[in-house]
């Protein structure tokens, strides 16, 4: 059988490309903040200026797009599928007298194992989810809406038509750790030509693209890059006592410029890095010092474990956990509602466009889920032995996984919300009743849960923007699966570096969520929560339903206001991480929406802005290897002058 056309060498090259440096950067910014980027938006767009570059008989077609942009978010996104920012990290930092069990620290061939064990499930569990949830129910899925709108965009065809302007669609976030990723909806305008399509482009036209394309990205990487390298070599760049070094030392009120952080912030959006500053502002402005002077933490307050960093961290769990239950309602009710219609037997129309050859065969699907599983049980057995988790017990993870993952699948596709973290933390609940008392079994299969929650997702936001621009879903099936396997090497062995030469979780990578994962397996055993933390979680987590639900609902019924409603994942996001890796997302957020306002949804300028933070993220992602090969020859920092206290990592 002959491949789809759209599944060429470069179309999955460019994705193998992209997916690497973007697994690289995920991983670095995973490891620091818990927060990474899909970036399927930047993937199509790197891929286009790329392939401009490159001599061919004809350009890259917008199915090669999709294709290539699949390609890319699978390998780049394995850092969190596979829990190498919050699970591994966690099993890391077991302690033989809390626990009952010594630190795992998991070895390069083991690493590569465990993601073999999980890599795979969640896309095979998406392919039969295609049908019910894109083309008989037509969820939005916006982030994968606006993909192919900026596809289409790029490569001058008619916007589809669930993209085009007067069309509802709601901006949001996507899966991230601890949850959640944010991806901002290409605002197209007005402008778009429905005669767009110009196939007689001329080489000029087409330099002119990939001058101004590059030139953009050049300077937007080399002004990151640059000033990652000089905050290398001067930590003080990264970690300005803005406040005074007394607020810096003792209370951790940082500044970081990183221009990363500020695409970051664009790529979120304003009203998300208001809400994380919110929640930096109540954690770190409020409550840290409250729980401190209260005695309730009387550890440094940057300890994760007695000190106000740790206190905090419950409140945000609370917070989190409140957003995943109200996100999950309205999906659980439209489930059934949807499994009533086909039990009382109402006829539904075939709306599928494709034909078999370019579908997803469902022998491949059934295969491919149970050799999964079997396969996943075996190699997670083989990693952790049966002290970790018994074989019968992951099999239970699997299943969960896939129950969860139609949940986690439907919440995306209705609010661009993938509650993944939130879903690892019902495999952890459920857990603690099947294993009670065993740690790591919690943690691994609440790992196996969000893994699966993840690949599916993913996957589904892919397929949403090939099914718009009519790409072969079977094509984008072998590219997910392609950069799956490649990820799995990529990711374990730059976790390993970074491992040898940084402590994980340590002062340069705290892994927030790690914390998170391990804390929550801890209280469901010992049931045991900090002084009065407790009290707070109550309180935060009413407020939290209450916030969420108002979102929910006001998404649910578009109202404009909406995305100005709090978000309570990036709210707890705020308190996870210190001030200095919040302020400048909010910087980020305001040129966007500066940027916004001033072009007026233009289509270039949105385009421009999309490539300035792409370079950002990209500059300190990838300008970050060159430190951590400067770190693991032994050259450190040339001077610490200017660093207050305790704060820089490096001094």
């Amino acid at each position: 059988m002959r491949p789809p056309s759209e599944l060429t060498f470069r179309a999955v090259a460019l994705g193998l490309l992209i997916g690497c440096l973007l697994c690289f950067t995920n991983l670095y910014f995973g490891l620091q903040t818990g927060w990474i980027s899909m970036m399927s938006l930047q993937s199509s767009l790197l891929g286009y200026l790329i392939s401009l570059l490159i001599p061919s008989v004809s350009p890259l077609t917008p199915q090669e797009n999709v294709i290539l942009q699949t390609t890319a978010v699978a390998t780049g996104t394995m850092p969190l599928a596979a829990g190498f920012v919050g699970i591994i990290p966690a099993l890391g930092l077991l302690d033989r007298a809390k626990d009952g069990m010594d630190p795992i620290h998991v070895l390069w061939w083991d690493g590569v194992w465990w993601c073999c064990a999980v890599a795979f499930f969640g896309v095979f569990l998406a392919a039969p989810l295609r049908k019910q949830v894109i083309i008989k129910e037509q969820l939005a899925f916006p982030s994968g809406t606006a993909t192919a709108q900026l596809i289409s965009v790029l490569h001058k065809i008619p916007p589809p038509a669930a993209a085009r302007p007067g069309l509802r669609h709601r901006n949001g976030h996507t899966g991230s750790e601890d949850g959640y990723q944010a991806v901002r909806t290409v605002e197209a305008g007005g402008d778009i030509d429905e005669d767009a399509e110009d196939p007689g482009e001329t080489d000029q036209k087409r330099e002119e693209i990939v001058r101004a394309g590059w030139t953009t990205l050049g300077w937007s990487f080399a002004a990151s890059g640059s000033m990652t390298l000089a905050a290398y070599f001067f930590p003080v760049i990264f970690a300005i006592p803005l406040l005074g070094d007394y607020l810096a030392s003792k209370w951790l009120w940082t500044f970081s410029p990183s221009l990363s952080y500020v695409g970051q912030g664009i790529i979120m959006g304003f009203p998300t890095t208001v809400s994380m500053n919110l929640g930096m502002l109540v954690g770190w402005g409020v409550l840290s010092p409250l729980s401190k002077k209260a005695g309730w933490a009387p550890g440094d307050v940057g300890s994760m474990t007695d000190g106000a960093r740790g206190w905090i961290l419950w409140v945000a769990l609370a917070v989190m956990c409140a957003e995943s239950v109200v996100s999950l309602i309205p999906v659980v009710l439209e489930l059934l509602r949807v499994l009533r219609a086909n039990r009382d037997g109402h006829p539904e129309e075939d709306l599928e466009t494709e034909t078999e050859d370019r579908l997803v065969p469902m022998k491949w699907v059934l295969w491919g889920t149970g050799g999964s599983v079997v396969f996943g049980t075996i190699i997670v057995w083989y990693v952790f032995g049966s002290e970790g988790i018994k074989p019968w017990a992951t099999v239970l993870g699997f299943g969960m996984g896939a129950v969860l993952s139609l949940l986690g699948v439907r919440a995306l596709g209705e609010t661009d919300l993938n509650p993944v973290s939130g879903l690892g933390k019902i495999s952890q609940l459920v857990f603690a009743i099947v294993q009670p008392g065993n740690i790591v079994a919690n943690i691994i299969a609440g790992g196996v849960a969000e893994a699966g929650a993840q690949q599916a997702g993913d996957l589904m936001q892919d397929l949403k923007t090939g099914h718009l621009l009519h790409a072969s879903p079977r094509a984008q099936f072998h590219g997910q699966l392609i950069g799956s396997v490649l990820s799995i090497f990529v990711t374990t062995t730059a976790y390993s570096l970074y491992k040898r030469a940084y402590p994980i979780p340590g002062p340069n990578f705290p892994a927030p969520t790690a914390y998170v994962w391990l804390s929550l397996a801890r209280l469901l055993r010992d049931g045991q929560l900090p002084a009065y933390s407790g009290t707070f979680m109550l309180a935060f987590g009413i407020l939290g339903l209450s916030v969420s639900s108002l979102k929910t609902w006001a998404g649910l019924q578009g109202k404009w206001w909406a995305k100005w409603v709090p978000s309570g994942v990036a709210f707890a996001i705020g308190f996870l991480n210190t001030p200095a890796f919040s302020i400048a997302r909010l910087m980020g957020g305001i040129v966007e929406f500066w940027w916004r306002k001033r072009t007026g949804g233009n289509r270039s300028a949105n385009i421009t802005l999309i490539v300035i933070a792409s370079g950002f993220v990209l500059g300190e992602g990838i300008v970050s290897v060159v430190g951590l090969v400067l770190r693991t020859f032994g050259i450190g920092v040339a001077s610490c002058w200017g660093c207050a206290e305790g704060v820089c990592p490096s001094c």
